[in-house]
């Protein structure tokens, strides 16, 4: 697993022990880790990019803001995700992966904590729950 940290390991080391929220990038199949205190990268793909890495990219990655209550989870499901072409199996897919990678890759980063999906994209759910 390669784990890099923006701008430096230091930096987001220190900004975790003072509990600062950090911005999470996990890549779909576990082998990458990007991290970054929140407020040196802001947003995702603004991360992606400041780690050397192309924005396009941005969905390969599980999405995330950790802190020591919890991690949030940025739930996007690409449109393209392991090639599934129903949209209830896709998400379905997406979530389950997602729970088997996310919390082994946080514990690499000395995160123990509950993954949570917030409110504004549970709307995933209700689709599942439809079809």
């Amino acid at each position: 697993m390669n784990i890099i940290y923006y701008p430096d390991e230091e930096s987001v080391k220190s900004a975790s022990e003072q509990d600062e929220p950090l911005l999470v990038l996990i890549s779909f199949d576990g082998e990458t880790i990007i991290a970054s205190q929140i407020d040196e990268a802001v947003e995702h793909h603004i991360l992606l990019l400041k780690a050397g890495f192309s924005d396009r990219d941005i969905d390969k990655y599980f999405r995330l803001v950790v802190d020591r209550s919890g991690a949030d989870w940025t739930f996007m499901c690409p449109t393209d995700y392991s090639s599934i072409t129903r949209k209830d199996k896709r998400i379905e897919g997406f979530f389950k992966d997602g729970m088997r990678i996310i919390p082994p890759a946080l514990e690499r980063l000395g995160y123990d904590v509950p993954v949570e999906i917030p409110k504004r994209y549970r709307r995933h759910f209700d689709i599942m729950n439809e079809e």
